[in-house]
């Protein structure tokens, strides 16, 4: 699966969080993009904008306030307080962390991290299990066609065999011949189109019966040894 970068969201009117913030994130191919927005625009957050917002609550009040936006985008956030929880809060999606400790920039660096490869873990889970319910619908009507293609190559056959007689019909007009040898070449190709069908179904037999028996001889090798 192709990598992701994905991006942060700093929420504060003072450039030195940012900054602290920043510097103390790990650098790496999955470092995030980090965005700086003023705290005041908060109440325009928008969810599909970021994966992770970190935000300044330098009180009481700006902590409400972050903790209500942020709650309303049911996204993954930390808020950090300057009287926060020593040692951590974590309310729904949020998380709260105290700026009292000279360590905060790495702390929240650390969980901010860990948030994200966590939300990324999701995504492929998620990703996964549409790619396997698609896969499990394409599989249920292979299945059916497969069952279906006597009935359908029986059909096939009669069309074809009625298209023949009036092809051999003497006296019909040029238009109706002109009709009925379309129709003998439409169920011709329909009936190579079928047979393709079960070629496919023989190859991905074999295919099976190939990787039974490599299943069969690893699991015995592993006895064995």
């Amino acid at each position: 699966m192709k990598f992701q970068r994905t991006t942060v969201l700093v929420l504060s009117s003072d450039p030195a969080f940012a900054r602290e913030l920043t510097e103390s994130w790990p650098k790496g191919a999955d470092a995030p993009e980090f965005v700086l927005l003023e705290q005041d625009l908060c109440r325009e957050l928008r969810r599909d904008t970021f994966d992770l917002a970190i935000a300044d609550a330098s009180t009481d009040a700006k902590r409400e306030s972050l903790c209500h936006a942020l709650a309303a985008t049911a996204r993954p956030a930390i808020v950090i307080s300057a009287d926060g929880p020593s040692h951590g809060r974590i309310q729904g999606a949020i998380v709260e962390l105290s700026r009292q400790h000279e360590m905060w920039p790495a702390t929240a660096a650390l969980v901010g991290r860990e948030i994200l490869r966590r939300s990324q873990a999701e995504s492929r889970v998620r990703e996964s299990e549409r790619a396997q319910a698609v896969a499990e619908a394409d599989a249920t009507l292979g299945r059916y066609m497969i069952e279906m293609r006597h009935s359908v190559n029986n059909a096939l056959t009669s069309v074809l065999g009625n298209a023949e007689l009036l092809l051999l019909e003497p006296g019909l007009p040029a238009p109706v011949l002109a009709q009925a040898d379309t129709i003998r070449n439409m169920a011709m190709r329909l009936n190579e189109v079928f047979q393709r069908f079960s070629s496919i179904e023989k190859e991905l037999s074999v295919v099976a019966r190939e990787s039974g028996k490599h299943s069969s001889q690893t699991r015995a090798a592993a006895g064995a040894s």
